[in-house]
C-alpha cells in the first residue's frame, strides 16, 4: 500500500524534529565544582534520571574559596562546566571566572535575588544558624542573641570554618562584624575555633566536641531530621543573616550547551523541591510553598539583620586580613 507524499508536511515535520528538546543535545558529561554535600548532589543526580537520562554529572567537592581558586588556575584550560556555589560576596572576587547566563528557568525567581549582569542566579536561600548541642553545654545557658556568644565562658566551645575556604563562615563573620563591630568580630575571634572545612563544624558538634558551631540552617537541620534530638537550630534573637546561594557557568565552559541545559536543571522546580526534602535547602523559586516540603520556620518569623553582599565582595581581601589577624591576636 502506497501513502501520498506531501512535501511540505514532511517538511514542516522535520521542522518540528528539530526545534522538539528531545533532539536537542542532552547526551554526556558535565562538570560541576560543588561545595554542596552528598544530599545535594544526590538530589539532582536522582531527578535528572528521569529528566536527563543521558546526561552524566560529574561532581567534584570542596571549599568554595578552595575550587574557585582552582578554577582560576585552570583560566586557560577550564575544567569545571558550572560551579554549585557560594555567596555573592564571595564570587564577587571571582567574576573573570564566570560566563553570564539566563536560564529560562529564572522568570520563577524574584528579581530581587539576580545579578544585573546574569553572572550568577539563585539556586536556593540560606539562613545563618548556631548548630547547638545541648548534652555538651558544660553548664553554660544556652545562647539566646550573637552578644552571648562573646562572654569568655564560651571559649573553646564554639568552633566555625575558615572564612578563606568557605562562603558560609565569610557570610557568618561578615554579618557579625556588621551587626556587632570590630571589637565584637575580635571578641569572637578569641572564642571560636577555626577548622579549614566547613563539614567538620557538623561532625564535630553533632559528635560532641564542641558546644555549638556556626553554620547555615540546612546544613545542621540534617542533624536533626535525622534524629538526634540533642541539637537544636538557634536562630538568635537580635538578627540573624540571609544570602542566596548562587550557581554559575564557568566561562568557556567545555560542555557548552550540555552545561547550560545541566544549569536549567539545576534550578528547575523539580530539583528545587528535591533539594528541600532532601538537603533543606530553601527554595529561591517563588513558585515552592516551604511548608508542604519540610519543617523549617516561615521567613517572616525570623528577624534577617539586612548585610551588604556588594559591600562584602568588595572588601574581602581586606576583610580576611582583618579576621586572620584577630584570630592571631587570641589570647
Amino acid at each position: 500500500m502506497q501513502f501520498p507524499f506531501d512535501r511540505r508536511q514532511f517538511l514542516a515535520a522535520m521542522g518540528a524534529t528539530a526545534a522538539s528538546p528531545l533532539f536537542a543535545q542532552t547526551s554526556g558529561n558535565v562538570v560541576v565544582y560543588t561545595s554542596n554535600n552528598q544530599q545535594a548532589v544526590q538530589s539532582i543526580t536522582d531527578v535528572a534520571r528521569t529528566k536527563l537520562p543521558n546526561l552524566k554529572f560529574n561532581f567534584v567537592t570542596g571549599g568554595s574559596g578552595v575550587l574557585l581558586k582552582r578554577m582560576e588556575t585552570e583560566l586557560s584550560a577550564p575544567q569545571a562546566d558550572l560551579f554549585w556555589s557560594s555567596s555573592a560576596n564571595t564570587l564577587g572576587a571571582f567574576k573573570h571566572l564566570f560566563e553570564p547566563y539566563r536560564s529560562p528557568e529564572a522568570a520563577s525567581i524574584p528579581a530581587a535575588l539576580a545579578e544585573p549582569n546574569n553572572l550568577w542566579t539563585a539556586s536556593n536561600v540560606h539562613l545563618v544558624t548556631a548548630m547547638v548541642n545541648r548534652k555538651h553545654l558544660g553548664g553554660n545557658a544556652e545562647p539566646k542573641v550573637w552578644k552571648d556568644m562573646l562572654d569568655p565562658r564560651w571559649k573553646g566551645k564554639i568552633i566555625i570554618a575558615d572564612p578563606a575556604n568557605s562562603s558560609t563562615a565569610y557570610t557568618i563573620l561578615w554579618g557579625v562584624k556588621q551587626m556587632l563591630g570590630a571589637q565584637g568580630l575580635r571578641q569572637l575571634a578569641n572564642n571560636v575555633v577555626v577548622t579549614s572545612a566547613a563539614a567538620t563544624v557538623l561532625r564535630a558538634v553533632a559528635q560532641g566536641e564542641y558546644a555549638v558551631g556556626l553554620t547555615f540552617e540546612a546544613n545542621a537541620y540534617a542533624y536533626v531530621a535525622g534524629g538526634q534530638k540533642e541539637i537544636r537550630l538557634l536562630y538568635p534573637e537580635d538578627g540573624t543573616f540571609s544570602t542566596p546561594e548562587f550557581l554559575v557557568l564557568g566561562k568557556n565552559a567545555p560542555n557548552g550547551d550540555l552545561a547550560r541545559r545541566a544549569f536549567d536543571h539545576i534550578i528547575s522546580k523539580e530539583v528545587q523541591i528535591a533539594l528541600l526534602e532532601n538537603a533543606f535547602r530553601r527554595p529561591s523559586r517563588s513558585d515552592i510553598d516551604v511548608s508542604q516540603y519540610a519543617e523549617l520556620p516561615n521567613l517572616a518569623s525570623v528577624k534577617v539583620f539586612a548585610i551588604n553582599e556588594t559591600e562584602a565582595a568588595a572588601r574581602r581581601k581586606e576583610f580576611l586580613e582583618e579576621w586572620t589577624a584577630a584570630v592571631a591576636a587570641k589570647t
